[in-house]
Protein backbone atom coordinates (compact mmCIF):
# COMPACT_ATOMS: atom_id res chain seq x y z
CA UNK A 1 0.00 0.00 0.00
CA UNK A 2 1.09 3.32 -0.36
CA UNK A 3 0.00 6.98 0.28
CA UNK A 4 -1.44 9.16 -2.00
CA UNK A 5 -2.85 12.81 -2.50
CA UNK A 6 -5.22 13.55 -5.53
CA UNK A 7 -5.33 17.22 -6.43
CA UNK A 8 -7.08 19.09 -9.24
CA UNK A 9 -4.52 19.70 -12.14
CA UNK A 10 -6.01 23.63 -12.80
CA UNK A 11 -4.89 25.21 -9.16
CA UNK A 12 -4.42 22.45 -6.93
CA UNK A 13 -6.48 21.90 -4.40
CA UNK A 14 -6.36 18.68 -2.62
CA UNK A 15 -9.49 16.05 -3.02
CA UNK A 16 -8.20 13.36 -1.25
CA UNK A 17 -5.55 11.57 0.84
CA UNK A 18 -5.21 8.01 1.92
CA UNK A 19 -4.05 5.04 1.17
CA UNK A 20 -4.63 2.66 -2.01
CA UNK A 21 -2.39 0.10 -3.62
CA UNK A 22 -2.23 1.81 -6.84
CA UNK A 23 -2.68 5.25 -8.37
CA UNK A 24 -6.21 3.80 -9.70
CA UNK A 25 -7.35 2.34 -6.42
CA UNK A 26 -6.63 5.81 -5.10
CA UNK A 27 -8.62 7.70 -7.66
CA UNK A 28 -11.26 5.36 -7.01
CA UNK A 29 -11.44 5.57 -3.47
CA UNK A 30 -11.78 9.47 -3.59
CA UNK A 31 -14.79 8.66 -6.17
CA UNK A 32 -16.35 6.53 -3.50
CA UNK A 33 -15.99 8.93 -1.14
CA UNK A 34 -17.53 11.51 -2.87
CA UNK A 35 -20.40 9.38 -3.34
CA UNK A 36 -19.95 8.06 -7.10
CA UNK A 37 -19.21 4.54 -7.55
CA UNK A 38 -15.79 4.77 -9.26
CA UNK A 39 -13.90 7.48 -10.83
CA UNK A 40 -14.93 6.81 -14.22
CA UNK A 41 -18.72 7.44 -12.64
CA UNK A 42 -17.40 11.10 -11.60
CA UNK A 43 -18.83 14.31 -12.88
CA UNK A 44 -18.08 15.69 -16.06
CA UNK A 45 -16.82 18.90 -14.37
CA UNK A 46 -14.09 17.52 -12.31
CA UNK A 47 -12.88 15.29 -15.06
CA UNK A 48 -12.44 18.22 -17.57
CA UNK A 49 -10.59 19.90 -15.52
CA UNK A 50 -8.13 16.89 -14.14
CA UNK A 51 -6.79 14.93 -11.51
CA UNK A 52 -3.01 14.28 -10.52
CA UNK A 53 -2.30 11.83 -8.40
CA UNK A 54 0.91 11.97 -6.59
CA UNK A 55 2.10 8.89 -4.36
CA UNK A 56 3.65 10.20 -1.18
CA UNK A 57 4.63 7.38 0.72
CA UNK A 58 5.11 3.47 0.21
CA UNK A 59 3.34 1.61 3.57
CA UNK A 60 5.33 -1.35 4.31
Amino acid sequence: MSIFQIRQKNNGPVLWTGSAPDEQSALDAMAREAGYRDFAALSDILSADGVQADRLEQLS
